[in-house]
């Protein structure tokens, strides 16, 4: 077992598991947010890479409960289970956690079988990449959307361009939300800052709007573009 040697304290500490693509990337957006990253992988370079540019990373087997312990995983208040091309690594790893003691845990899921095993071992946050992706890209591919992002309740934030209806107008003229049913957040103008929506906030040709709400409505309303 290989540490780097960066001691984090672990009470506003994250674990993330895996450090290929996806778990590095989130490991080094937490680090960004300011958050301190134990990062743990069974791979010595990888282990090697990230040495320097999280808080602590460590070789080690995820799926062996005195290692992580030895870790002081059981101190941190979450943990990230990034392992997408070992299923049984991932699931393994995931009891191993549960059994320290973790309480917040987040696991990858690289199928909805594999999303379905790690719900019912009772783990809410289960990221499934593939499907989150293939909904988002499709999406984006009409050109309708410039991003979007849904919730497991149905809910949607979009962001799209402002419909001809709105352009010379405020908010309040438009009234987009009575008549579409969805929350206008901001508006975003080439070249300048991004504004949080008021009824007074004017929309003018080549705007961008931030829209929250029921998924089919923002679609419909993203389809007005």
């Amino acid at each position: 077992m290989l540490a780097n040697q960066k001691q984090p304290q672990f009470h506003d500490s994250v674990a993330v598991i895996g450090l290929r693509r996806f778990g590095s990337a989130v490991a080094e957006s937490l680090m960004h947010l300011g958050h301190e990253v134990l990062g743990i992988d069974e791979d010595a370079t990888r282990v090697k890479l990230w040495s320097d540019r999280l808080t602590r990373v460590a070789q080690a087997d995820s799926t062996n409960v005195n290692a992580l312990r030895q870790l002081g995983v059981h101190e941190l208040a979450h943990a990230i289970v990034g392992i997408g091309g070992n299923i049984e690594a991932n699931v393994l790893t995931v009891l191993a956690l549960q059994e320290i003691g973790v309480k917040d845990i987040w696991a990858r899921a690289i199928s909805d079988k594999h999303e379905t095993i790690l719900k019912r071992l009772g783990i809410q946050n289960v990221i499934n990449l593939e499907a989150t992706m293939g909904e988002r890209v499709a999406h984006l591919v009409t050109g309708k959307m410039i991003d979007f992002i849904e919730f497991d309740d149905g809910f949607a934030i979009v962001k799209t361009r402002a419909p001809q209806e709105s352009v010379g107008k405020t908010l309040a003229q438009s009234a987009l939300r009575s008549k579409h049913g969805v929350t206008i957040v901001g508006v975003k103008s080439p070249k300048t800052d991004f504004t949080y929506a008021k009824p007074e906030t004017s929309v003018n040709s080549g705007d961008l709007l931030i829209i929250a709400g029921e998924t089919r409505a923002v679609e419909r309303f993203a389809a007005l573009s």
